[in-house]
């Protein structure tokens, strides 16, 4: 299963940036490379944010697999991010 994920970010600011890191970060250990992620700035490409009614930034948004998910913020609180990816964290220890 592969993950479509947009990233709606306002300009390249600090916390753009740190968006786009905490995202790729989660992402790389989470869904081990199993994703496409498309960062947008909505400076650049309104009509996109526009289309998709992005009211904050930065704002991520699931396509696939569906259901369709947000979640607004830097990205920096991995749960809440996870938790709209609809995916559960890798444990590190296991039982068998």
């Amino acid at each position: 299963m592969t993950y479509l994920l947009k990233l709606y970010v306002l300009g390249k600011t600090g916390k753009a940036e740190r968006a786009v890191n905490n995202l790729r970060e989660i992402c790389e250990h989470q869904l081990a490379g199993a994703y496409e992620l498309q960062i947008i700035d909505v400076l650049e490409n309104p009509q996109l944010a526009e289309d998709e009614k992005i009211l904050a930034t930065p704002t991520l948004i699931k396509q696939l697999p569906p259901p369709l998910r947000r979640v607004i913020g830097d990205m920096s609180d991995r749960d809440k991010v996870l938790l709209g990816l609809e995916v559960h964290p890798d444990t590190t220890s296991s039982n068998g």
